[in-house]
């Protein structure tokens, strides 16, 4: 399996290709705002697009959809509960076959309703989640719950070797792994959903005491 990582601008968003080397087809994650750059990295590589998954229904993530599905007739692939158009709706627990290759759907409410990361062998394409040393951002209410939820129950549930490839540029490096992120994402070393929330409410606060831009 290969991954490539691709700079697409917008607020230090990230793409992605991840591909059956093999079979020669790859699956495109948040095309956003280069989707001309993306298919000709996978046409440079050989790889036939066969779908986009996107991570979430936020601008940023979805404005390359279309052009990426008319350069390469990929299918788009989005949570149900999302609110943009797509070809292909999926839940929780779904699987999507990409060559030899398994895509399985993670359901990560919290960030948006809709949000779903997306698992393939050892990587979890991880969206607006969680990022590097960080979480995404949400309401201090029902959002922050889901998303503590969805990160105790759903991500950090993977094995620790787990390579975590998030939506944007956030923390100190591009990716992370699972294991890392549970020794020293501040977010996920707090004990309970309240001091989660409290850090999330101060998180300004926290990052100047502690250094973190």
């Amino acid at each position: 399996m290969l991954v490539e990582q691709i700079r697409t601008g917008g607020d230090r968003n990230f793409s992605y290709l991840v591909a059956d080397e093999t079979r020669r087809v790859c699956a495109v994650v948040d095309p956003s705002f280069a989707p001309d750059l993306v298919a000709e990295k996978a046409a440079t590589l050989g790889f036939r697009v066969e779908y986009v998954l996107v991570t979430h229904d936020h601008f940023d993530h979805t404005n390359g959809n279309a052009r990426l599905k008319e350069l390469t007739g990929a299918q788009v692939v989005m949570h149900r509960m999302s609110e943009e158009n797509c070809d292909v709706r999926v839940d929780n627990g779904d699987v999507l076959p990409l060559g030899a290759l398994s895509i399985t759907v993670i359901h990560t409410p919290g960030h948006t309703r809709g949000h779903a990361c997306y698992l393939v062998e050892d990587a979890v394409f991880t969206g607006d989640t969680l990022f590097v040393g960080k979480v995404g951002g949400s309401d201090f209410g029902e959002g922050a719950r889901q998303e503590w939820e969805s990160l105790h129950t759903k991500l950090l549930s993977l094995p620790d070797n787990t390579r975590v490839f998030p939506g944007h540029d956030y923390g100190v490096r591009p990716f992370s792994t699972i294991g890392d992120e549970r020794r020293s994402n501040p977010f996920l070393l707090q004990p309970d959903f309240p001091s989660f929330l409290k850090l999330k409410m101060n998180w300004a606060e926290y990052k100047k005491l502690h250094g973190i831009k």
